[in-house]
């Protein structure tokens, strides 16, 4: 490939970790140099976008989704194609809006209620019954969780929400309790197919593997693809990481959807080259010659 074709690709970055440094490999690999745009350095004017529109494609990978999705919304705008788009960081961003998609598209999910002040959400509480799970509306690597499990629990943790919380967490997210057998799964969405997944283990009732869960290779089921792509489409698609859980009767439920996949330790468990495969979606997504015509670019 002639540096003249080859496309041009930023990665929009907050630190460059493991993740960051395999994906710019796997470019380096296929002969596409990337360039890192620190977003924490970044200045954006909305009216001049000129230096951005040079790029064909913009990869972020930014840890803030705040300011993710800031930048990604003014590159949309502005016509700049990126993996993942703004519709889909916005949506998976905020468990609310990911779980309300996920119903509309007929992805089974948890029993889940939405309540706007504590006396609303312990009535939800009780009626989904105990334990039962309060989530932020938004948040990752499965911080702020709390699993109530009488009355007086749930009292005192919807009493700190709404004394200490910001407004985010006025917005009451009550989950069902899912009896896992000890692990969750995280299935990997690249493009529109299921390259992967990891069972998550722990001792704990969180399986994050941010919070000291272990991962194993998770052999892809026929159900685990179809629901994993199913989940993935609802949002919107791209690159995503889909969580979930093993109900006691056998379903599968989907938990989560998540914007920017960590997985550095899915690589070797797996024995999928997760980079490699996300780096030949945005040369896809950045419409680069000689590639077959991407059937999931995200849309700007």
């Amino acid at each position: 490939m002639s540096a003249d074709t080859r496309p041009r690709i930023a990665m929009m970055h907050s630190r460059v970790r493991v993740e960051e440094k395999l994906l710019l490999g796997a470019f380096e690999a296929r002969g596409v140099p990337v360039e890192p745009v620190d977003v924490r350095q970044a200045v954006f004017d909305p009216q001049r976008l000129d230096s951005w529109r040079g790029y064909d494609l913009v990869l972020d990978r930014c840890i803030s989704q705040s300011q993710s999705l800031a930048a990604l919304h003014l590159l949309n705008d502005a016509g700049i194609r990126t993996v993942n788009a703004a519709s889909v960081v916005e949506l998976c961003g905020d468990k609310l809006r990911t779980t309300s998609a996920l119903i509309q598209a007929g992805v089974p999910v948890p029993r889940t209620r939405i309540a706007f002040t504590p006396e609303a959400a312990l009535e939800a509480v009780e009626e989904l019954g105990y334990p039962a799970i309060l989530k932020p509306a938004t948040g990752s690597w499965g911080r702020l969780l709390s699993k109530v499990n009488d009355r007086e629990a749930a009292e005192a943790v919807l009493e700190h929400k709404q004394v200490l919380g910001g407004y985010q967490h006025h917005v009451y997210y009550v989950q069902e309790h899912v009896e896992k057998p000890g692990r969750d799964i995280r299935s990997f969405v690249v493009g529109g197919e299921t390259i992967a997944a990891i069972y998550r283990y722990a001792g704990h009732w969180i399986t994050n593997t941010a919070q000291g869960g272990r991962a194993e290779n998770c052999p892809l089921t026929p159900e685990i693809v179809a629901l994993s792509n199913q989940a993935a489409a609802a949002v919107g698609g791209g690159a995503l990481a889909v969580d979930l859980l093993e109900a006691p009767d056998g379903r599968l439920l989907v938990n989560e959807v998540n914007h920017t996949m960590e997985f550095r330790n899915s690589i070797d468990t797996t024995g999928v080259d997760i980079p490699a495969r996300v780096a030949d979606y945005a040369l896809c997504a950045a419409g680069e010659p000689g590639r077959s015509p991407c059937q999931e670019a995200a849309p700007v």
